[in-house]
């Protein structure tokens, strides 16, 4: 009962973090201002598109979060694009389907996968970002 109360007031503190900034290895909700900062900066990126109800989506998710805690990707900044309310940014990047991870390294896309659930190919496109 402790950890679930823990875990309930960590959850509501969450939006008080102040989350207009993207942190190394987080995910964080696709904003373009921030977007636009990170590849402005060159950093490593990595877009995700998903839906809550997607199971490729739910598989998806612990493999990068293992990726983000690994000292290698400790820059890249994980943008998550909710696949069924942000309609107009799945037009502007090309998206047709959610499980979509698009990698940049900077403002150039160097990788692009769909419905991925391997481990070692989901860290292939991470790669591409450094």
């Amino acid at each position: 009962m402790t950890n679930r109360r823990q875990l309930l007031t960590l959850l509501a503190l969450v939006p008080l973090a102040g989350a207009s900034a993207a942190r190394a290895g987080e995910m964080m909700a696709y904003s373009q201002a921030a977007f636009d900062a990170a590849q402005r900066a060159g950093k490593p990126i990595l877009v995700e598109v998903s839906a809550p109800w997607c199971p490729i989506c739910r598989t998806q998710k612990p493999i990068l979060a293992k990726l983000s805690a690994d000292p290698r990707f400790k820059d890249l900044q994980i943008f998550d694009i909710d696949f069924d309310s942000r309609k107009d940014l799945l037009r502007q990047l090309n998206v047709r389907t959610q499980s979509t991870l698009i990698a940049y390294k900077g403002a150039i896309e160097t990788g692009r996968s769909v419905g991925e659930t391997q481990p070692e190919w989901i860290e292939g496109l991470v790669e591409k970002t450094l």
